[in-house]
């Protein structure tokens, strides 16, 4: 007996499903189960098979269906923001776990007041606490702020602090865009936002968080080059921050703020940059010191043309000098000439 594929399964990527029960004719008997993957059973009716081929849907499609209806599918499961349990009830424990609550239960009210001193716990207003039942996430989330109820033996819970906590990243060293090797260290203030995510998907949300900084660090500045790094400070904390906000969100976790707190260069390279800007320094300072004497030579040559016009006002500009060298006590003695005298030589 050959095996056969139902039309619509050729050059498909769907798994091998069986073919509708109307393929084979009288005389074929259908092929063993064993050769096909097992899915839910075929609701197909008497009704369908009598209606023939035409109404039979495709196999990829049926396959969907019965993923749709099966009991162990949920949607949710793919998604990385599903926390752990939190879809099931609590009756899909078992029977087990419903005695072992009720045990329990009773235990507690023959044994009251003194299992009030184990059952009853009190969280702060800033910390929150979740439950777990026999390994199972109770449900309703998070329990707190103050008095809650804690069976003993079969429960379990963890603490979770909602207020804002801040670390420090370590020095890293990291290789800029330009070939520089630099050495950076930031601050990231983060908070849980979502106690149950934070618990039940990360293992340590706190640890995670900062080797996530660490690394995340040294991506953003490796993109970017020292001058960058030097001028952008605020630019960078906000890719990092929307950068680790994005990551640690499927962890409970919300980054409110990331902050560059030193950049640290190499000794040489700190000589370098330090001659590089006293050089520039200096040549600002001559090309200021060149555009006054430029200044200073066209008011002189206006002044020369003011005076040729009035041989008096040389003169006068001789006294003035001359008054301002007497003004200084020193020992010089100065000679007035009369500028006529030399007139004849000059000519």
């Amino acid at each position: 007996m050959s095996n056969r594929v139902t039309p619509d399964r050729q050059n498909s990527a769907d798994p091998i499903l069986p073919p509708p029960p109307d393929y084979y004719s009288s005389s074929q008997t259908a092929p063993p189960p064993a050769q096909y993957t097992s899915v839910e059973p075929s609701t197909t009716t008497d009704s369908d098979t009598a209606a023939g081929p035409s109404t039979t849907k495709p196999t990829s499609e049926r396959y969907k269906m019965s993923k749709r209806q099966s009991s162990t599918f949920r949607p949710n499961d793919m998604d990385g923001d599903t926390v752990i349990g939190a879809n099931e009830n609590e009756d899909s424990s078992g029977g087990c776990a419903m005695i072992l609550t009720i045990l329990c239960y009773v235990i507690v009210v023959f044994t009251i007041p003194l299992s009030l001193c184990v059952c009853i716990k009190v969280v702060q207003e800033y910390e929150r606490a979740v439950i777990f039942r026999l390994g199972r996430l109770v449900s309703g989330g998070a329990k707190g702020p103050g008095i809650f109820f804690v069976l003993p033996c079969i429960e379990q819970y963890t603490k979770c602090d909602l207020r804002t906590i801040s670390f420090d990243i370590p020095p890293q060293e990291v290789l800029t865009r330009d070939s520089v090797t630099v050495s950076v260290d930031a601050v990231v203030y983060y908070k849980i936002s979502n106690p149950t995510v934070s618990v039940a998907n990360v293992a340590d949300a706190a640890h995670s968080t900062q080797l996530l900084a660490q690394t995340t660090l040294r991506n953003v500045l490796g993109t970017k080059n020292l001058t960058e790094i030097l001028a952008e400070r605020d630019i960078i904390s906000q890719d990092m921050q929307n950068t680790l906000d994005e990551a640690t969100d499927r962890w409970g976790i919300k980054v409110e703020r990331v902050e560059i707190k030193d950049v640290r260069l190499p000794v040489q390279l700190q000589r370098a940059m330090a001659a590089e800007a006293e050089a520039a320094r200096e040549a600002r300072a001559k090309v200021i010191a060149a555009e006054g004497e430029q200044k200073a030579s066209k008011a002189l040559k206006e002044a020369a043309d003011i005076m040729v016009d009035s041989p008096a006002a040389l003169q006068l500009r001789y006294l003035q000098t001359l008054n301002s060298i007497s003004a200084e006590k020193n020992s010089t003695i100065i000679f007035p000439l009369p500028m006529d005298l030399l007139t004849h030589f000059v000519k």
